[in-house]
């Protein structure tokens, strides 16, 4: 008979500490295995469909993503995944595809934008959460041209920062920026911004 904790220890080791319900069904695992080392408090519940060791640090982002997972972290989320802010969000922002039933991320308290299906794909890279934890986010050059698009003046001191940091960067890729730029047709909000900095 297979060693079903073993397995289940194993994913755990590989993961950072947490298991998703999904995950042990993947690894062949039957669900009950999950309840049984529930009630013996090996592992603790953290949300829907996920598990984790008791001496695991929380990351309510990697949790985020299980939950939401057709979510892209974007926007000041992404700025600060990608360290072009020292802000750290005081609520996550999240695109999704247009026409996705967000209300439930909504109600965890996450920021909604949505992106028609053929800008939705576009510049999804990956990240660390701040626990270490692969995330999905948009790339630095989609980010700035997101974020270009705001309108408050806050917004603006959040924008200057990061094209600021950017121009300073080592992998800066200004010809993937432009591109972007026009696609996402933000190109002369971006240029002025390259036009002063570089």
């Amino acid at each position: 008979m297979k060693d079903y904790k073993e397995i289940i220890k194993s994913v755990l080791q590989e993961n950072s500490g947490f298991i998703t319900s999904t995950q042990a069904t993947n690894a062949g695992v039957p669900r009950r295995c999950l309840s049984e080392m529930l009630l013996s408090g090996e592992i603790y519940k953290v949300d829907r469909g996920i598990y984790a060791l008791p001496n695991v640090w929380e990351d309510e982002m990697f949790f985020l993503q299980y939950r939401f997972g057709k979510g892209v972290y974007s926007h000041g989320t992404a700025l600060y995944l990608h360290k072009l802010t020292d802000r750290t969000p005081s609520r996550f922002t999240m695109t999704f595809r247009q026409g996705y039933n967000a209300s439930g991320a909504k109600e965890k308290g996450l920021l909604i934008k949505l992106a028609t299906s053929d800008l939705y794909e576009f510049g999804i890279s990956e990240a660390l959460s701040p626990c270490g934890n692969k995330l999905r986010v948009y790339d630095i050059e989609r980010t700035l041209c997101d974020i270009v698009r705001g309108k408050s003046a806050d917004d603006i001191q959040l924008v200057s920062q990061a094209m600021k940091l950017y121009a300073q960067s080592k992998n800066k890729n200004i010809p993937k920026l432009i591109e972007y730029a026009e696609k996402l047709r933000v190109k002369s909000k971006i240029l002025n911004y390259m036009e002063v900095l570089l």
